[in-house]
């Protein structure tokens, strides 16, 4: 009706567990494909973090008029990146058996997660879909103190694991929910383990 344009980040399309599937809003009709710009990259589904390779899909006037733009600023993707990035698009096949092996492993590291921080009395958190993320609510333990210091929000909970058990938690507040904190389970079994492990020994602590 008022002709919005909807800006879809559709990054983490295969990296989805259980009887998820991933949907385009793209692909829900005519006409809302003509208003959407799809935005992906190859960090996430091809492994390739930092390699700093993304593309969108839009009609031909708004994709003109990125290109426009983009030729005005600075771009410049390496020559080693845009030659990989060509080839995982090209061998689907050899990909797609990569990734599913990826995303496997992911929903491994996914449970071992869940289930220790659904151990741990006092945070709360949902089994995650997709992506490989986990925010965890902490509203049972806002008000409460760790050494003399309240915990009055994500920030300074952060600050109080990283000082205080080293690890390194992101706020909440940066996704709008100050009373949640968020961890990736892209890291190794071991490395969930003992996290799990410091951050249960830290929640302990607070009076």
């Amino acid at each position: 009706k008022n002709n919005i344009i909807v800006i879809s980040d559709e990054i983490y399309e295969y990296i989805v567990y259980d009887d998820n599937r991933h949907i385009s809003i793209a692909s829900l009709g005519k006409e809302i494909k003509e208003q959407t710009v799809v935005i992906n990259g190859m960090s996430k589904a091809y492994a390739m973090t930092g390699w700093r390779i993304g593309f969108a899909a839009a009609s031909e006037e708004i994709v003109k008029g990125m290109s426009n733009y983009q030729s005005h600023s600075t771009s410049n993707p390496n020559s080693i990146a845009q030659y990989a990035s060509i080839t995982a698009l090209q061998k689907k096949e050899m990909a797609r058996e990569a990734r599913e092996k990826m995303v496997k492993e992911f929903s491994r590291r996914r449970l071992l997660m869940y289930d220790g921080l659904k151990s741990i009395t006092g945070l709360n958190c949902q089994m995650p879909g997709g992506a490989f993320y986990i925010l965890v609510a902490i509203d049972d333990i806002i008000g409460k103190k760790y050494r003399g210091d309240i915990i009055d929000g994500s920030l300074v909970l952060a600050d109080k694991l990283l000082e205080a058990v080293n690890v390194a938690v992101v706020p909440g507040i940066a996704f709008g929910r100050d009373s949640s904190f968020r961890l990736s389970y892209v890291t190794s079994r071991k490395n969930i383990i003992e996290g799990i492990k410091r951050i249960a020994s830290f929640i302990k602590e607070l009076e």
